[in-house]
């Protein structure tokens, strides 16, 4: 990840941006990147999905959040 090649891990100018792109970092190595030992991804592996995840899955999951806290609102 290329944030974190600097001598710090505080590079981002905002701390929300860092959150989200090391949630982002996180999201891709957990559910997306299919793992050469596993076989599987590290999540179907722990039992906590039982298909391989898609960048549109998160944003499909990120917007009905937002729906979500717009009606609480």
């Amino acid at each position: 990840m290329r944030r974190y090649t600097r001598l710090s891990n505080e590079f981002s100018r905002k701390l929300e941006n860092h959150a989200a792109a090391t949630a982002l970092n996180y999201f891709a190595y957990n559910f997306i990147k299919i793992h050469r030992t596993l076989r599987m991804t590290p999540a179907m592996a722990a039992g906590v999905t039982d298909r391989l995840w898609d960048v549109s899955d998160l944003v499909a999951l990120w917007e009905q959040c937002e729906r979500r806290a717009e009606r609480a609102a």
